[in-house]
């Protein structure tokens, strides 16, 4: 990417016939670097670099590469995607909704109808349940633990009692964000169907089927996880979507941006914007689920209350969130220790695993989430690579029918042909003495049983980044916090709010 930015603030004087200018040449660096970041902006800090930009022809209206709006300077292609998309939001959300035939014209039988679905609800989930009564788009917020499921649940019956017959989807980032959404389904006594996004506009890899001319036969479309949904997502969804289709859009603005370009939910959370949305918007804030001290720390690394340190130093010794520092020259060994029991629990129930039953396919994947470790880095010495050779040796460099059983397995892809999506974890198994890859399939589907030459990209998933992580849960979480490249408050809080019981944070000493 260092090089690639380098190159590009190199080739756009020339391709706009201007002079270089080694202070535009930097803004540009910095924010090819960002765009590798999924940013689609940088504030500009330096004053020398603003006047230059201001000066260049390279952020001269219309047809420059680059804006400069104030101190905050962004690539205009983007920028035009970004407005393009925010607008289609808004505009939907403001747009009135034409009431099913029959139903009554009056607020108070709108009133009624939020009631009778509103028991058990607080006061920011009756508000949602209004709000999709009444506009086209909702935008629905909160933490972990705050009832977003049951108050999905509970709007998605007020609109099928509105519009009895009425086509509702669910839709989720990633394969694993759509089977918890799908899971999550089973307490409410929901049934409706489940999917990735890509899947839903069946996607063909840079196109999708469903567009304009080939819109999704539907009344109603929730899409989960929302924050990992980035601007060309979201854009081809819109282009998917029939005008007359409500929108409800679920997410969690503490959690990491996208990887890809543009961060549809940070970007509602301007001021303006979630002024312009209006009721449209609600923010869950009472929390239900308490995960005890994961909780308060999540909510302190997500309010920006405290330090990470303060937080952690004020936690008891019987807390289910265990912190501890260790020496950044070798991985830490308790970590080491605790992979390789997980690795041989696996092992074990791969060997005694029966293909033919269901149920023990189920089983073993459930094992698969028991245990999870996070890092930030993909490379380095507390890296997912690293965490790979120290556990598989030299396994780990080669294709999964040479992994040992039980090792988990990332799908790096969407194959809608395979039944798998982008960041699928399954296990290298034994079926009927062959090598296997068992996958529990888009939006918990049936079982998927992949021949290992069918995913040469896959990759050892002992570890993931955080970034990959999104979407997924597990019992218990281990995060790593290397010496070099810190995590942020924002990815620690999405790395630890993976936990359900127990979370392990180990810190370098610096």
């Amino acid at each position: 990417m260092v090089a690639l930015a380098a190159a590009l603030a190199g080739a756009l004087p020339r391709l706009y016939a201007c002079r270089p200018d080694p202070l535009v040449g930097e803004v540009i660096e910095a924010l090819a670097a960002a765009l590798g970041e999924g940013r689609l902006e940088l504030t500009l800090s330096s004053e020398p670099h603003r006047q230059a930009l201001a000066a260049s022809p390279l952020a001269a209206e219309p047809l420059g590469p680059l804006v400069l709006e104030g101190d905050r300077v962004l690539w205009r292609r983007w920028q035009l995607q970004r407005d393009a998309v925010l607008e289609a939001l808004i505009a939907r959300a403001r747009r009135p909704l034409a009431l099913a035939s029959g139903q009554p014209d009056s607020g108070a039988a709108l009133a009624l109808l939020v009631d009778r679905h509103s028991e058990g609800l607080d006061a920011d989930q009756r508000q949602a349940v209004a709000a999709v009564l009444r506009h086209a788009l909702v935008l629905l917020e909160g933490g972990p633990g705050t009832g977003k499921t049951s108050t999905v649940a509970q709007m998605l019956a007020a609109v099928q009692a509105q519009h009895p017959g009425c086509r509702i989807q669910l839709a989720a980032p990633t394969g694993k964000a759509a089977a918890r959404l799908k899971a999550a389904q089973a307490g409410t006594g929901s049934t409706w169907p489940c999917s990735t996004l890509h899947r839903l506009l069946e996607s063909r890899g840079e196109r999708f089927g469903r567009n304009r001319s080939h819109p999704l036969p539907l009344d109603l479309l929730v899409v989960d996880e929302v924050s990992m949904v980035d601007l060309p997502l979201m854009q081809a969804l819109l282009e998917a979507l029939p005008a007359d289709c409500r929108l409800v859009l679920v997410g969690d603005s503490a959690q990491l941006p996208p990887v890809g370009p543009g961060a549809v939910l940070a970007d509602l959370q301007a001021p303006e914007r979630r002024r312009a949305l209006g009721p449209a918007a609600v923010t869950l804030r009472t929390v239900y689920r308490n995960t005890g001290a994961i909780a308060a720390v999540a909510a302190g690394l997500r309010e920006g209350q405290s330090p990470l340190l303060e937080l952690l130093g004020a936690l008891p010794p019987e807390a289910n969130l265990q912190w501890r520092q260790a020496p950044p020259q070798r991985l830490p060994a308790a970590l080491l220790e605790r992979l390789l029991q997980h690795q041989q629990l696996l092992l074990q129930r791969c060997a005694a695993l029966d293909p033919t039953d269901p149920q023990a396919t189920a089983s073993l994947l459930r094992v698969l989430e028991q245990c999870l470790v996070l890092t930030p880095l993909r490379r380095g010495r507390w890296g997912v690579d690293a965490i790979h050779q120290a556990v598989l040796g030299e396994a780990a460099s080669q294709p999964p029918q040479r992994w040992p059983l039980g090792t988990p397995v990332l799908c790096r892809h969407n194959l809608p042909e395979l039944g798998l999506a982008n960041g699928d974890v399954g296990l290298v198994v034994d079926h009927h003495g062959e090598r296997r890859l068992l996958f529990g399939g888009v939006a918990a589907g049936p079982p998927q049983w992949v021949h290992p030459a069918q995913l040469p990209s896959a990759q050892p998933a002992l570890a993931l980044t955080v970034h990959k992580a999104q979407g997924s849960e597990a019992e218990e979480v281990w995060v790593l916090v290397p010496e070099t490249g810190r995590p942020n408050e924002r990815l620690l809080y999405t790395a630890l709010t993976r936990a359900r019981q127990r979370a392990y944070l180990i810190m370098a000493t610096c």
